[in-house]
């Protein structure tokens, strides 16, 4: 969870209901949001109630679920939605040369928030979810946008704690500034098992007009069988074309 809600106010509380769920969660019971929440049973009785009359949990047998109205909210907030209706068209023809998980991401604190995930019959099985999120320094679309982000932002990241996903995981803020420093000179990051074993990744940042990430492009398939470095042209084009129509699009305002 990102951000603690203010429990004396009714919407942080309504809102603390709301973040109990997590990715893989489908139902939870009432004594189930009680005891993550920590909120008094009769509060999330009443709340849930008032969240199931707004749309945005349902109500279902063995307890509650989050709601479609949830979607409809997210998929009005402005930015991801221009971003995302602007990506698409790169984001499929790129899933047509590689055949492989195309994934659209941006950042938000230390972390990538997927926007976006396209892949097959054939997509490796990633931890990754439209709407979720991995920390930067683990993943090569993070990468690729940590290492167009801010001084500020990079010595945050590169001073705090780095969580280990995997023995592979770059921990070391030495080797990690080195990558960082390598992404930027050839426009493309890569993964390697560091965020789940058995997966590889190229990606690559799409700047803005004056050269700030945006957002970042990556495609993602299995050790076994996907070999980033054969993709790096097909990710950098869509990179850089997806870049050029987002710049065209704001000086025509």
């Amino acid at each position: 969870m990102t951000g603690a809600a203010d429990l004396d106010t009714v919407l942080g509380k309504a809102v603390t209901i709301l973040r109990a769920f997590r990715a893989e969660d489908q139902v939870l019971t009432l004594a189930d949001l009680v005891r993550r929440t920590g909120l008094h049973k009769a509060t999330v009785h009443r709340l849930a109630g008032d969240l199931v009359a707004n749309r945005l949990l349902d109500r279902v047998d063995g307890g509650y679920r989050l709601s479609g109205g949830l979607f409809e909210l997210g998929m009005r907030a402005s930015v991801e939605r221009s971003l995302l209706e602007v990506a698409m068209p790169f984001l499929q023809d790129l899933y047509e040369r590689t055949h492989e998980t195309v994934h659209l991401g941006v950042r938000e604190g230390h972390d990538v928030v997927y926007i976006a995930k396209i892949g097959g019959h054939r997509q490796a099985k990633s931890p990754s979810r439209t709407g979720g999120r991995n920390p930067l320094h683990c993943t090569a679309i993070g990468k690729a946008l940590l290492a167009h982000a801010g001084p500020d932002i990079q010595r945050e990241v590169l001073s705090s704690p780095m969580t280990r996903r995997t023995a592979h995981t770059v921990v070391a803020p030495g080797l990690l500034r080195r990558q960082l420093t390598r992404i930027v000179e050839t426009g493309v990051a890569f993964e390697h098992e560091e965020s789940a074993l058995g997966l590889t990744c190229v990606a690559a940042p799409v700047l803005g007009q004056g050269e700030e990430p945006l957002a970042a492009i990556s495609v993602t398939g299995p050790t076994g069988r996907f070999r980033p470095e054969s993709q790096v042209g097909a990710v950098r084009a869509a990179a850089a074309g997806l870049g050029s129509t987002l710049a065209r699009r704001e000086r025509l305002r």
